[in-house]
C-alpha cells in the first residue's frame, strides 16, 4: 500500500466516510451534502485512489459465487524475510487480506479457495514453497458473525434540507452478513 504524504483533511475523511457507507453515492450528492462543487469531490476521490488510501469496488460473497473454503492462515517466516512474504502474497488471487503481526505468528493472511483441494494446493505447493516461510497454521472460517468496512474516519455530518436537525450518523456493524457481502454499512436516516 502506497503510504500518503499528506496528512488527510477533514474533507478527506468525511468522502472516505460518506464512500465506506454507500460506495455508489453520486459525487453530486456528496457534493451537496459537504457542500462543496461536485469536481472538488471528483478531484478528491481520485486522489485519494491514486495515492491508495481508497478503493472503491465491489465486494461478493464468495460462498454465493463458487468459493467453499474461507480461512485465515497463521504464517512463522525466518527473522528478516517478513516483508518479502508478505509481498509475494499480498499477489496470490486467493489472498483478501495479508498483515505483519506480533505474537504468535509473524504474519496473518486471509485467503479464499474454491474448495478443499485447492486450498490444500495453495498452502502446501505455493506458500510453503516462498523464501522465509517456516510453518503455517490454518485456522478454517466457520460462521461470520460481522465483517465491517467502516472505520478510521469517524462520524461523518450530512447536510439535511433542516438546518436545525442534526445529521444522521453512519452505522458501522455488519452482523449476520457473510463474507464479503458488498454491502457497506448504511446510512441511518431520520
Amino acid at each position: 500500500m502506497a503510504q500518503q504524504d499528506n496528512p488527510l483533511d477533514d474533507t478527506d475523511r468525511r468522502i472516505i466516510a460518506i464512500l465506506q457507507a454507500d460506495g455508489r453515492r453520486p459525487y453530486s450528492q456528496m457534493a451537496e451534502d459537504l457542500g462543496i462543487p461536485a469536481s472538488s469531490v471528483r478531484y478528491r476521490v481520485q486522489r485519494l485512489e491514486e495515492n491508495g488510501i481508497l478503493q472503491i469496488v465491489g465486494i461478493a460473497n464468495p460462498l454465493t459465487i463458487g468459493f467453499d473454503r474461507f480461512a485465515m492462515i497463521g504464517l512463522k517466516v525466518r527473522p528478516g524475510t517478513a516483508r518479502e512474504v508478505c509481498r509475494q502474497l499480498g499477489e496470490y488471487p486467493e489472498t483478501s487480506y495479508v498483515i505483519m503481526t506480533t505474537g504468535q505468528y509473524d504474519i496473518m493472511a486471509e485467503v479464499i479457495c474454491r474448495d478443499t483441494q485447492h486450498f490444500t494446493d495453495l498452502v502446501n505447493e505455493r506458500m510453503h514453497h516462498i523464501d522465509g516461510v517456516i510453518a503455517t497454521e490454518s485456522f478454517f472460517v466457520l460462521e461470520v458473525h460481522k465483517l465491517a468496512y467502516g472505520w478510521g474516519v469517524g462520524e461523518v455530518e450530512s447536510r439535511t434540507s433542516d438546518p436545525a436537525q442534526p445529521a444522521a450518523a453512519p452505522e458501522h456493524s455488519a452482523a449476520g452478513r457473510g463474507p464479503g457481502s458488498g454491502t457497506r454499512p448504511q446510512t441511518k436516516s431520520k
